[in-house]
């Protein structure tokens, strides 16, 4: 049995701050976007982690970021602009980037976007003053690059001729798409860190992109809209929402891509060989309009495009895509390959699956999170050195493969950058009471209400959770607990030791409605099961979950050289062409039927996940726990 024992109940609401979910940053915002909401989010720094691996992988992405100088993040924009400061030591002293930061990538510019996002969501998670002085910097520095342009308030670290050529329909890497992580950085600094200075660097920008797009035909507009734009849609909806300028949501409204979204519409899956992450951003932004404006247009379409992505083209860890591109719906099991499951894919469905879950707050949308979270995002992070990968590979024999520390730079280190740094956002959701999302140790201040809530907790090892409420006086209201899709064998739930009636169904929500006093503490039991999940195209092919957690066969590291597990520094885009030197005794045949699989795992160690296929030398972890050696996620079932 799994044991959550949930306890006092801690929470405080900041009415300040967080960002692009419904209930979050009101002091900064002129619109209101609750009025289609039925939940609503808590903002970041009132949410606490505790000890846990998520504190762990927070820790380690704050060192890497923190170690990256202010000088090297602008030395591109600095250079773009002409602008050398010799406070500094001068051009030839600064130790460029490489990666996709180096000066002849298109994309130089877009880590730095990331980054600022990154230390605004480390300041509102830990509170520590350092994140923010180092984001003040950087603030200050591209406040200084934008005056020095001078291109009515352009701003970016390659020059227009970019933008030029992707008006014109002409081949060029994805100017746009890098424009929205520095517009989305400097927002995100706005609403966490207070500084306005930020605002005002991207409001200059998109008074610029306004006076440069409004001209254009709309046969210009289609053709720029080919090229990957990010989530464009999504940051100019935000700063209409921050200001009420409607010359803003007129730009929002610009980067509707028809092409690409008409279809869902009409109920279209279009997905197949289509770049997936070019596609996915573009549905936060429609999921941010229809928080605005409303429309069923703007619901519609996120919400079958999310339905279609998790149901037909995710693999059993959340993840999705071959080489960055979707495939034929149910067809998982023929793109088994090394270069599946890109990072920024599940980042940006998790963005996704938050907007959706705030008005129409379905456990199916929070049993996705976990399942996308702890099999992917977790592990994503090198715990030696908080490295993060790019793909997660299904291939036989593959390994996690890790960016360098100067030399990669890729999406998904960028988007890494802030996986790291958010892991309170979900635990939490309320509306007039409280609903506990995620089995993650965490502290969450609730004010409005006089309560606080502390989650201890060893999920999954031991799933146990402990909820302990400190409240200034006694408080009714509803607490909703998850009842995951995977319990399906049964709980238990305990208030202040007395065993409650449960007549809620996996799938659902617990509801516990009393008046709760100082001290009160509750306990919930779920039972672990451990599944087989087949492919839908091939009944053959199957992966072992236990509860939420895909169990994955540890292989070794046998051929593993130098300069495996990571990247080739040498190189920026091995991530295509990694060879895994896979040796040929490593195979995923096992001589069992699936109930007999089944049957055959069993737990080897007390409060540890490890398991062991039996009558095999095959041993069972968890994937977000495997580092640096080969594993097997997905079984051929001979039998």
């Amino acid at each position: 049995m799994i044991k959550y024992l949930v306890f006092a109940l801690g929470l405080s609401i900041s009415m300040n701050a967080q960002s692009h979910y419904p209930g979050q940053h009101n002091g900064k915002l002129k619109l209101d976007d609750t009025k289609n909401a039925k939940v609503l989010a808590f903002n970041l720094q009132d949410v606490k982690l505790l000890d846990s691996p998520f504190k762990d992988n927070m820790l380690r992405e704050s060192k890497w970021i923190m170690n990256i100088s202010t000088s090297r993040l602008l030395h591109s924009f600095r250079t773009n602009a002409g602008a050398y400061s010799g406070n500094e030591g001068g051009y030839f002293a600064v130790d460029k980037l490489g990666g996709w930061e180096s000066l002849d990538c298109e994309l130089r510019g877009h880590s730095t976007g990331h980054i600022l996002s990154g230390l605004a969501l480390l300041y509102a998670s830990t509170g520590e003053s350092k994140y923010k002085v180092k984001s003040d910097s950087l603030v200050n520095g591209l406040v200084e690059v934008q005056k020095i342009l001078n291109q009515k308030g352009y701003l970016s670290a390659f020059p227009q001729n970019l933008i030029d050529r992707a008006i014109a329909g002409q081949k060029v890497w994805a100017p746009w798409y890098t424009q929205h992580k520095l517009f989305s950085g400097l927002i995100d600094q706005y609403l966490y860190c207070d500084n306005k200075e930020a605002l005002e660097i991207s409001k200059g920008m998109a008074d610029w992109a306004y006076e440069k797009l409004k001209p254009l035909s709309d046969e210009q507009r289609k053709k720029m809209l080919r090229n990957e734009f990010g989530g464009m849609n999504d940051s100019f909806y935000a700063l209409y929402q921050i200001t009420g300028n409607t010359n803003y949501k007129f730009l929002a409204e610009y980067f509707y891509h028809e092409e690409a979204l008409d279809p869902l519409l009409s109920k279209v899956d279009n997905l197949n060989k289509k770049h997936a992450n070019t596609y996915i951003p573009k549905l936060i932004g429609i999921s941010r309009a229809y928080e605005l404006e409303g429309g069923n247009k703007n619901r519609e379409i996120p919400e079958f495009f999310w339905n279609t992505v998790v149901d037909h083209h995710s693999f059993v860890t959340g993840s999705n895509s071959d080489k960055e591109k979707f495939f034929e719906p149910d067809h998982l099991s023929e793109h088994l390959s090394g270069y599946t499951g890109e990072s920024c894919n599940v980042y940006n469905m998790l963005k996704l699956t938050r907007h959706l879950y705030s008005y129409n707050p379905k456990v199916k949308y929070v049993d996705y999170y976990e399942k996308a979270l702890y099999n992917h995002i977790l592990g994503q992070q090198d715990p030696k050195t908080g490295m993060v990968a790019y793909f997660l590979p299904m291939k036989t024999g593959a390994h996690k493969v890790y960016s360098t520390p100067e030399n990669s730079f890729w999406c998904c280190v960028g988007s890494g950058f802030e996986n790291q740094a958010k892991y309170g956002e979900f635990i939490y959701y309320h509306d007039q009471g409280l609903y506990v999302n995620l089995f993650i140790p965490s502290e969450l201040n609730w004010k409005e209400k006089g309560l606080t809530v502390k989650q201890q907790s060893r999920f999954p090892n031991e799933g146990t959770t402990e909820l302990t409420l400190n409240t200034v006086k006694p408080v009714t209201m509803p607490i909703s607990i998850r009842y995951p899709s995977w319990a399906t064998a049964g709980v238990e739930v305990k208030i202040n030791g007395k065993k409650q009636q449960v007549n809620a169904k996996p799938g659902t929500y617990i509801v516990l409605n009393r008046k709760w006093a100082d001290g009160d503490k509750i306990e919930v039991a779920f039972e672990m099961p451990i599944k087989l999940v087949t492919m839908a195209d091939n009944s053959k092919i199957a992966a072992v979950t236990y509860g939420p957690v895909v169990l994955a066969g540890k292989m070794g590291a046998e051929g593993m050289i130098d300069p495996a597990p990571y990247s080739n520094s040498k190189l920026y885009n091995d991530y295509y062409t990694y060879d895994y030197r896979i040796p040929t005794s490593i195979s995923n045949d096992l001589d069992f039927s699936a109930k007999k699989l089944r049957d055959n795992i069993s737990k080897t160690k007390e409060n540890a996940l490890e398991f062991k296929i039996n009558e095999t030398n095959i041993v069972l972890e968890p994937i977000y726990n495997i580092h640096r050696e080969r594993y097997v996620i997905y079984w051929n079932l001979t039998k």
